[in-house]
């Protein structure tokens, strides 16, 4: 992955995040990977998906990015998350690059952090 790719994946989950913290679903939902975007018939639905089983991703206290790493070829963003009980959540986002190049979250997995 070059330093422009790394860049722009993180500037894709950044804007979410911001997106999120506004309530804007529809800004949210034009990050998400088209294959995301179909499992939801609204960007509303979309953010309510995301209030109800995402809440550190809905509005985490900080964030911090790790390193970009490849998993099965997949470029993969990891992201430490202070959720608002203040558990620490790990959040990996697997990215998806679309055919005109911009990056767009392909999915995400929260996992404890211990």
């Amino acid at each position: 992955m070059s330093d422009s790719d790394s860049e722009a994946i993180r500037t894709v989950i950044q804007k979410q995040l911001a997106a999120f913290q506004q309530d804007n679903a529809e800004a949210a939902f034009a990050f998400a990977a088209p294959e995301i975007q179909a499992m939801f018939a609204t960007p509303t639905d979309f953010l309510n998906m995301v209030i109800s089983s995402y809440r550190a991703i809905y509005r985490p206290r900080s964030v911090l990015f790790e390193d970009l790493v490849l998993v099965r070829n997949t470029p993969t963003q990891p992201v430490l998350l202070l959720d608002t009980d203040g558990s620490v959540k790990r959040a990996v986002y697997m990215m998806r690059r679309q055919a005109n190049g911009e990056w767009r979250i392909g999915g995400c997995v929260l996992q404890p952090v211990r």
